[in-house]
């Protein structure tokens, strides 16, 4: 058992209205959670943290496939945590896991009725475990082969292609035998794309005209759309999907600081005579691949024919700025940080 007897939190102090701030959370010091050692429920410490856009919708109010984080509760987030306690032998004290343990030192895990954290083999590292192989990557190749019935020969379309989801989205594709473009913010990020991750083409939405530069570079139209951002984007994407092309909204992060609900894309009646489909998607619903998508990335990654990149911030205190890197476009690959104090 740990000697501290104080839970570090960053709660949620209330909900954002608009663009997410700092001012938005709060820091507080709770006691030692205490686990039911004899119910099988496990102790964790975090050691890592990591971040998605999709931690901004669960601060609404609003309905959606997890339940909102409700005011004066820590902040819901995906974690690599160390077993301190185990009353479950499944989770044996001193090895590691995976999952909605917050933005807080200490968690409880392995209630009844909760979902199961994922055990972490000793040979993967906790940036690899909320990276490549922790839930953007198995979201991207679920919505990439399972949603989107990605083909050889495809031209494929990705955006937020720089991002955790986005930037394996993309080598999917290009391993498939897929002709690629991708669509990201910045010079740098989009080198990254064609450098890095092995895309026909990139386009800078900050610096050029989205449409017009899809027009010449997909002049018979976006067999799959891979979409992550929304909103123009998603507009852009369907003004050149192909016939029976399909477009796959994983995200729209271009929306979810909005005030007001956006009218949503002008031209779905475009996707009539284009007998083109649009489908939402989350990775929840798709457990039952898990195990073989894992499998898959593991051996792209551990071969190399997969590269990925990590953007590891440091100390507790720095939480909440860590998660608005998210939307001012300071992060460089996934979003991590790892908890000062513990190994």
């Amino acid at each position: 058992m740990p000697a501290e007897t104080v839970n570090r939190q960053w709660l949620l102090a209330r909900r954002p209205r608009g663009q997410v701030s700092v001012d938005d959370f709060a820091r507080h010091d709770a006691p030692l959670p205490r686990a039911d050692l004899a119910a099988g429920e496990i102790l964790v410490r975090n050691l890592m943290l990591g971040f998605d856009p999709a931690q901004r919708g669960w601060m609404d109010d609003v309905p959606s496939y997890l339940p909102p984080i409700m005011i004066d509760e820590p902040v819901r987030g995906s974690a690599v945590a160390r077993v301190i306690a185990s009353g479950n032998p499944a989770y044996p004290e001193g090895s590691m896991v995976r999952g909605l343990f917050g933005w807080q030192d200490y968690a409880v895990a392995a209630r009844a009725g909760d979902p199961d954290p994922v055990p972490i083999s000793e040979d993967t590292a906790p940036e690899e475990a909320l990276g490549i192989f922790g839930a953007a990557s198995l979201t991207a190749y679920v919505g990439m082969y399972d949603v989107g019935r990605l083909r050889a020969g495809d031209c494929v379309l990705v955006s937020g292609a720089a991002g955790a989801v986005g930037s394996v989205a993309i080598q999917i594709a290009r391993l498939a035998g897929a002709r690629v473009i991708g669509i990201a913010g910045g010079a740098e990020k989009c080198r990254w794309l064609i450098e890095d991750y092995g895309a026909d083409a990139a386009i800078d939405y900050r610096a050029e005209d989205v449409r017009a530069r899809l027009g010449k570079l997909a002049p018979e139209g976006v067999d799959l759309f891979f979409d992550n951002v929304g909103g123009a984007t998603l507009e852009a994407g369907i003004a050149h999907i192909a016939r029976f092309g399909r477009i796959v909204l994983c995200g729209a992060i271009s929306g979810y600081n909005d005030t007001h609900a956006a009218a949503g894309p002008r031209n779905l009646v475009r996707l009539i005579p284009q007998r083109a489909e649009m489908r939402g998607f989350i990775l929840l619903d798709h457990l039952d691949r898990v195990p073989s998508a894992m499998a898959e990335l593991r051996q792209w990654a551990r071969s190399c024919r997969i590269r990925y990149r990590t953007d590891i911030q440091h100390g507790f205190d720095v939480i909440p700025q860590t998660f608005l890197r998210l939307f001012n476009g300071s992060n460089r690959g996934k979003q991590l940080l790892r908890i000062d104090g513990v190994d």
